[in-house]
């Protein structure tokens, strides 16, 4: 996941978020370096923040240049500003339901000279809402995502609001945010996810619908337990078999080389479902 140097990376447009008054104060914030360090972001102290599951994301995130990018639920926009420091000339926007979070994502990518749009916008909205944002549908190249995960019926919500938002999902958050993605991406473009792994069978119900040619990557937290999370990559009509990459595993060098899971830390290597 090398940064192109081959053509410079312009700063967010002043435009590209929506005005919030409420300000977080800068003693609420870290500043956190990702990618080897050649990504910086601010976020908050508290609540929830990006971490080795953004990453992992971008990673197996497929994108060319010219290509629409969405991120939806992109917090500090993580994830997507990611990719976008891999592949440049993406046109990429960042969808975020919290406008303090949004307002981050868009200093995050003024800081870091890459160029985004960002929208405080709750996935699950109507398509007039997200018409009116810009997404309209069929448009988009590639979605990808992190939605609420946690089932609210097998995990104690965090008492703080921000992180219980983004953590744990209603009966209906995947149903309605893979809808979103179904119905703003092109015919043949890709939605990239990640999701608690013990829900798989929920998330593999879902994209039948209107998906196809399904890439399945579990990740181990240690190599002797189960996943802990899955890497899905689902193309909006595809029909090719699905495919199963062998895991990833966190904290087991013996099974999968140090230096290549560093590789992908610091966003030099990719997963396979970013692969040709």
């Amino acid at each position: 996941m090398l940064r192109d140097s081959s053509s410079p990376m312009q700063a967010c447009p002043m435009n590209c978020a929506p005005t919030n008054s409420s300000v977080i104060d800068d003693a609420d914030l870290t500043e956190d370096a990702f990618l080897g360090g050649r990504l910086l972001l601010r976020q908050p102290r508290s609540g929830h923040r990006a971490g080795h599951d953004a990453v992992l994301l971008a990673a197996a995130t497929a994108a060319r240049e010219g290509n629409r990018v969405v991120d939806f639920g992109a917090g500090v926009g993580a994830a997507g500003l990611a990719v976008a420091s891999r592949v440049a000339g993406v046109d990429l926007l960042l969808v975020e339901i919290d406008p303090r979070l949004a307002r981050l994502a868009r200093d995050n990518a003024a800081a870091n000279s890459i160029k985004a749009e960002v929208a405080a916008l709750d996935v699950t909205s109507s398509a007039e809402t997200f018409a009116a944002a810009g997404l309209l549908a069929d448009s988009v190249d590639v979605v990808l995502m992190n939605p609420p995960f946690n089932d609210a019926h097998r995990h104690r919500a965090s008492p703080d609001e921000a992180r219980a938002a983004a953590h744990v999902a209603g009966p209906a958050t995947l149903e309605g945010w893979v809808q979103a993605a179904r119905r703003v991406l092109k015919s043949g473009g890709a939605l990239t996810l990640i999701w608690r792994a013990d829900g798989i069978a929920d998330v593999l119900a879902v994209l039948a619908r209107g998906f196809g040619s399904l890439q399945i990557l579990p990740v181990h937290g240690e190599a002797a337990k189960p996943a802990i999370r899955v890497l899905l990559r689902a193309i909006k009509g595809g029909r090719a078999p699905a495919r199963l990459y062998r895991g990833l595993v966190l904290n087991n060098e013996s099974t999968l080389p140090k230096n290549q899971l560093d590789e992908i830390m610091a966003g030099e290597g990719l997963l396979p479902l970013a692969m040709p």
